[in-house]
């Protein structure tokens, strides 16, 4: 086979052409926010107060719980948040918030403690009643034995409320 100085630059270009359409024609839709709502159908979301009904309790945890959740919503979504009769309801309870000792070491004193939070949730989905759930959410931080529960409360507590805040927006609007 000779090849021609002349037609070497036609197969790039055919390549580059092929490429091009191929692209061109493909419809690839990215939803960044991860949300999967029909808005001509689904307009609001009520989300109640949580309650923290666990047997120990760090005070400010259920505002900033109910307060991260609707903030998820609102960044998030174009919903309205209500206050009844949403289109979608969340409401439910903080069921557990407790501190245990993990891993001794060798000398016998513990090395971490984890912080732990289960929520229950209650979702109804006006729209489409096959979509709701009760479902318990839960996360946990470790620490140091080092440090004080109460030095590290707050930090930790906030990192687990954003964790199952994640969590329960993934299981209601966002289909992955």
């Amino acid at each position: 086979m000779v090849w021609n100085r002349k037609s070497g630059g036609i197969i790039p270009f055919c390549c580059f052409f092929l490429l091009f359409i191929g692209v061109v024609s493909c419809t690839i839709s990215y939803k960044f926010n991860g949300a999967s709502i029909d808005y001509n159908v689904v307009k609001s979301i009520s989300i109640k107060d949580f309650p923290n009904m666990a047997s120990y309790t760090y005070a400010p945890l259920a505002s900033e719980f109910t307060e991260a959740l609707k903030d998820k919503f609102i960044r998030q979504t174009r919903l309205e948040i209500v206050r009844e009769n949403g289109t979608l309801d969340l409401e439910g309870e903080i069921t557990d918030y407790k501190s245990t000792s993990m891993a001794p070491k060798n000398d016998g004193f513990d090395s971490d403690n984890r912080i732990t939070i289960s929520i229950r949730v209650r979702f109804t989905n006006e729209v489409n009643p096959d979509e709701d759930f009760e479902q318990t959410f839960s996360a946990y931080r470790d620490f140091s034995s080092d440090k004080m529960l109460q030095e590290v409360e707050g930090q930790l507590s906030a990192e687990i409320v954003e964790e199952i805040v994640d969590q329960i927006y993934n299981a209601t609007v966002a289909n992955w």
